[in-house]
Formats: C-alpha cells, structure tokens, sequence
C-alpha cells in the first residue's frame, strides 16, 4: 500500500496523561515510523515542547482545566486550518467528538480527506459529571451525536463501546478497532525491581497491588478500596499503589485514611516516564481495575505486557477477552466480591503468576500490529469514499442536466403557447379585414371539373381560383 499522510486529532495530547492521549500518541508514532506521515493537531498548552519524530501543530484554545481537566480547542483557528489545508492529507482520524471532530470537518471541506473517528471513551458518563446543567447536557449530546454522524466511517474499541455508542441514539455502522500496547513483551529486570521493594520496604510476605490510571471515583476506586480493607481485617498482608492524578486524588487518600489502610497504600502521582511506568507493572502482582467505565482498558494489556493479570467486573468492557482464572480473575461490582479476589490471591501468588503467563500470552496486542490493522482500513476507507465522492458528482451532473432539461421544456411550452395566441389573433384579424369576402370564396368547395391536383402551389391558387371565378360568370 502506498504511503499514507494521516492527520490525528484529539483534545487530549501530553503532557495530559490519559488512555486517549496515549492511543494518539501511538498512531501517529507507528504511522511514521512505517505507513507514511503523521500530523497530530491538539490544542496549545502553555510551556510545551513538543520533540517528537512527527509534526505537531497546535491550535488556540482557552484554559477549562478546572471544569473539565482539559484545555478546550478553538476550532476555527485559522492558521491551523490554512497550514494543515496544505500538508495533502489523505485520511483524517478524530479521536475525540467534540472540538476535534469539528476541525475535522472544516478540514475536510478545505481538502476532501475522509474522516475516520474512534469512540474511546463514555462520553454520557464525562458529560454528567463536569456539565451541571441538564439543557447543557442535551446540547452537548446532540453536537457529539452530530459530530460521529457528520464521519465517514466510525470505529469503537470495543463490543461495548459500541454498545454505549448505540445507547446514546447513535443509528450508523461502526466497526471493532481495538487499541494496542507500547511496551514491549516482558518484565522490568530484576535488579531494577529488587531496589523498588527497597525503596517502599516491601516484605517478601506482602502481596503487591496496583491502579494506574486517573485519580477518579468512575474509575471504580472505591471497589477496590473497601475490598482491600475487607481483605485486611481477615489478616491479608499488601502494598497497593495508587499511580496517577486526578480531581478526586485527595478524596480518595481520605478515605484510605478511614477504611484504616492508608499506611498500606502509596500514592505516587502520575508518571510520564513509560519505562518507569512499566516498572510499577512489573512490580505488582494483581492490577485492580474494576472500572465499569473504560471502554477497552488500555492499562489492562500494559499489566499483560509485563505478566501481571489484572481484576475486572464481570461483563464491563474491559472484561472483554478474559476467562476468569486463565488469563485474568472477574468479579461482582462490589467490595465484597473484591474482598474474597484478594483474600484469594494473598493466599496463592504462584497462581497469579500462571494467570499472568496466560494474560501475556493471549490478550496482549502491540501499537504495531493495532496500527498496521488500522492503516490497512484506512485504504478501504479512502477507496470507498472517493467512489461515493465520484457518484456523488455524477448523480449531481445528473440533477443539474435534469434542472436544465426542465427549463428549456418550460421555455418551449411558453413559447407554444405564445405562437397559439398570434396564430389565433392573426385569424380573427383576417376574418375581421378586408379580405373576409374573397377568403371566404376561397374557401368554397371548388367543382370537380375544375378541381386542380393538391400539387398545386400556394402562389399559383389565387390566379387560378380567380379564372375559375370569371370563367364561370361568362
């Protein structure tokens, strides 16, 4: 397949650190690396450099961090605009619904790129939270609607992605395209790990546990929360680690604090450092995630990356791909039910470790391949649309030949109409003139006699009729 200039957009970009973010980030770093060029357009924020192998433009944006964690993207920029209108982009893949997807289509009308958009994320679920008011809530239900809608084609990242998709009145086709992993298969060496268990004074008895993600109640913390305090008091011993940030961050340390297992926890904010990161994975021995909120769960398949299984309610979206007890350990949507999946794993780590083999094994997926399954989509995607772009042209060169058809009919039928009026006026002028008496003489059925053959010319019938006339007075 020839090479592709791709241009992704998403509100989201580092150094804001979320699941959206990080699968943009990854498409365009494996785009470039192998299928084309990339070109990621994302709203500015102060003091970054962005230092990466492909282009980066940023937009105006205003600064709504308070409300909703994100700068918001001006959509109309117009340098932007211009300065992407002339970089021949051959596919445009938005990532977020909202003020991505806008400049998405102003970029299409500037280029006739197709758009692609990827439904990561609830987005009822973000609205209600960060909108207070309900006719806020419609409109912005209705502009996302409008925005997936106004798309050439959609993808989800997962069976209940899509399912969520429907729910919120979306009627069109969309097809699975799941998110893959930048780490790379395997665990962080050893010798890194020992000095980690130094550091926060993990005991070989304690049984080490782990979040990533953002700082958030929706993201099924206070599950995990009450099963680790169930697990405590019926003698578990464990280190949990909280990695990330986010706006409920103080609230949840609070209620470590009253569940009486905030000693056993560290926080240790977000980290940005991928390698680093992949540490932690290594580290753990169980990654607690019973979020009914993400739609795929990437972090779920960075565990797997690093053989580490992960707990997640039974029939979420994340869940999806796993076997309880072989490549990962479903719940109940309760602390109870993560209770006894902890009590369970303090009692048999070599089993986690089976799981996590098998977690490895079967649900990890690389960028690379997540990518390239992706690129290979975007051909179909720029083939059909420029099929339906040409009919589309055809059928409107048919419309206007139509339009022009009707006119000239319409004209002729006017015109007939006015030759019927002269020709019905010229008669009564003639009946009405001076020659009334000789035309009607003319008119008279002539004798057979004298009749002449129907050959005869208009110029010739007066004289003759004439003769006719005298010839018989004589």
């Amino acid at each position: 397949m020839e090479k592709l200039t791709v241009c992704l957009l998403n509100d989201s970009f580092p150094p804001t650190i979320d699941g959206v973010a990080n699968a943009t980030l990854n498409y365009a770093r494996c785009i470039e690396k192998s299928h084309g060029h990339a070109i990621v357009a994302t709203p500015w924020y102060p003091h970054v450099k962005d230092d990466y192998p492909f282009k980066v433009v940023r937009y105006a944006s205003a600064a709504m961090t308070k409300r909703l964690g994100y700068r918001g993207g001006i959509p109309f920029d117009l340098r932007m605009q211009t300065y992407l209108a002339r970089q021949n982009i051959d596919v445009i893949h938005t990532h977020c619904p909202f003020m991505s997807t806008l400049v998405a289509r102003i970029l299409r009308y500037n280029t006739g790129a197709p758009i692609v958009f990827t439904y990561h994320t609830k987005f009822d679920v973000d609205i209600e939270k960060r909108v207070a008011l309900n006719p806020v809530r419609s409109a912005s239900l209705k502009l996302l609607l409008n925005n997936i809608n106004a798309c050439d084609e959609v993808w989800v990242v997962s069976e209940g992605a899509g399912e969520n998709l429907k729910s919120l009145g979306y009627q069109g086709k969309y097809i699975v395209m799941e998110n893959g992993v930048d780490f790379t298969r395997g665990r962080t060496d050893e010798e890194t790990l020992s000095k980690m268990r130094l550091e926060y004074g993990i005991d070989p008895e304690e049984t080490v546990f782990l979040f990533v993600g953002r700082m958030m109640w929706y993201k099924g913390v206070r599950i995990s929360i009450d099963g680790l305090a169930k697990a405590k008091k019926e003698g578990a011993r464990f280190k949990m680690f909280f990695v990330g940030d986010g706006a409920d961050r103080a609230e949840i340390e609070s209620y470590c604090g009253d569940v009486g297992i905030r000693e056993n926890c560290i926080f240790t904010g977000a980290i940005q450092d991928r390698e680093k990161l992949r540490s932690y994975f290594s580290l753990a021995e169980l990654f607690l995630f019973p979020s009914t909120y993400d739609t795929n769960g990437i972090v779920v398949r960075e565990a797997a990356a690093c053989s580490c299984p992960a707990v997640l309610v039974r029939g979420s979206c994340a869940a999806e791909g796993i076997a309880d007890g072989r490549n990962g350990i479903l719940i109940e949507e309760n602390g109870d039910s993560m209770g006894e999946a902890i009590l369970a794993a303090c009692k048999d780590r070599d089993k986690l470790k089976e799981i996590g083999r098998y977690a490895s094994e079967e649900i990890y997926l690389s960028w690379n391949d997540a990518v390239s399954r992706a690129v290979k989509r975007y051909g179909y995607v720029i083939e059909r649309y420029t099929r339906d772009k040409r009919s589309s042209l055809l059928e409107q060169e048919m419309q206007d030949l139509k339009e022009e058809l009707r006119g000239i009919r319409a004209e002729f039928e006017q015109r007939k109409s006015e030759y019927v009026r002269k020709y019905y006026r010229f008669g009564r002028q003639l009946m009405e003139g001076k020659g009334m008496s000789m035309l009607a003489k003319a008119v008279k059925k002539p004798s057979v006699k004298s009749a002449r053959p129907s050959t005869v010319s208009p110029k010739e019938s007066k004289p003759v009729i004439v003769r006719m006339e005298e010839k018989k007075e004589k």
